[in-house]
């Protein structure tokens, strides 16, 4: 009998489905920010602000006692592994990390990503994967019987990291409705930019757009906004947008999407917050950052109040608690 030959990874047309309403109730995977709507948002940040009182007080809990999370990572990650390795334990549940080794797996042998996630899901309850192709995600959710978290998918997007810089708005500033977003770098490939700017659509937010000419905001995502009438403007210096921003949200220039290695340090040092800068800014705003950090913020900006980027890590937890909860069917 001739060997199955298996649909080529972004065959759309030939892979298996199950349907996906645009929420993220139990066993619902969380591919892109698309699913969640105003009160999906409200109830996770309200179960988030539930978990922040848990931990402060008790460390954790045993809500997720007996399940598993496999933690699968084809791409370098600190913050967003443990952030939701943390999370889990927390909740008294356990983890398989394949995060930092994905080349001493059977990945380097060949093994397919559908292939990879049928076999963790033998393991796991839930499965949480960062990989470098756009829209990897859905392609293990259309193979995995168990949910999958999309942490990152190229440059295409990063639900969960949006979801916490939202919440960390939500927490530094008291409101959302209302605020001035200005985000500054790499606009083009930074996937944390692409699924917060779709978040924010969900308010009244003004929106800023700080990058080169090389490195602007995806003209599909741009036209989305233009198309929706919403108060947006481009410009190459941060000057333009410091003094009326709530919100700077700074992102690296990604070497690692550079094809032109000459072209990214043409670019690299192209945007630096410094304490002179922030003398710019209103007394009354945050600096946040995806991380990991680069150059772009000085280490100097750290001691300003303002700085907001090691509390939002730390919310980040919150938020995934929430999430892992609710896709257990514990929330």
């Amino acid at each position: 009998m001739e060997p199955m030959e298996l649909p080529r990874l972004f065959d759309r047309d030939t892979l298996p489905t199950r349907p996906r309403p645009g929420t993220a109730p139990a066993g619902q995977d969380i591919l892109t920010v698309a699913q969640f709507g105003r009160p999906l948002l409200g109830h996770i940040f309200q179960r988030a602000d539930e978990m922040k009182v848990m931990v402060e007080r008790a460390g954790g809990c045993d809500l997720l006692r007996g399940h598993v999370l496999a933690c699968l990572f084809y791409e370098p990650s600190t913050r967003t592994s443990a952030s939701f390795i943390a999370a889990m334990e927390r909740l008294g549940g356990s983890v398989i990390p394949i995060t930092q080794g994905v080349q001493f797996s059977s990945v380097s042998k060949g093994e397919s990503l559908p292939d990879t996630v049928r076999t963790l899901e033998q393991y796991a309850d839930v499965i949480v994967l960062r990989h470098p192709d756009v829209g990897s995600a859905k392609v293990a959710a259309d193979y995995a019987a168990v949910p999958v978290i999309n942490a990152g998918d190229g440059a295409g997007e990063h639900p969960t990291q949006a979801l916490l810089d939202l919440f960390t708005i939500r927490e530094e500033l008291g409101a959302i409705d209302g605020r001035r977003v200005a985000m500054v770098g790499d606009l083009r490939h930074g996937r944390t930019v692409h699924s917060l700017t779709r978040l924010l659509l969900q308010y009244d937010v003004s929106l800023r757009f700080v990058s080169p000419d090389t490195l602007r905001l995806p003209m599909a995502l741009m036209n989305e906004l233009i198309d929706q009438k919403r108060d947006v403007r481009e410009t190459h210096d941060v000057a333009d947008v410091i003094a009326d921003a709530d919100v700077l949200y700074v992102t690296r220039i990604q070497k690692e999407r550079f094809a032109d290695l000459a072209h990214y340090e043409e670019v690299k040092d192209l945007y630096e917050i410094t304490p002179e800068i922030m003398r710019q800014a209103k007394e009354k705003m945050v600096v946040m950052h995806p991380l990991p950090r680069v150059g772009e913020i000085h280490y100097a900006v750290d001691a300003d109040p303002r700085a907001a980027y090691f509390r939002q890590v730390k919310k980040g937890m919150y938020v995934r608690m929430a999430l892992l909860a609710m896709v257990l069917g514990k929330a």
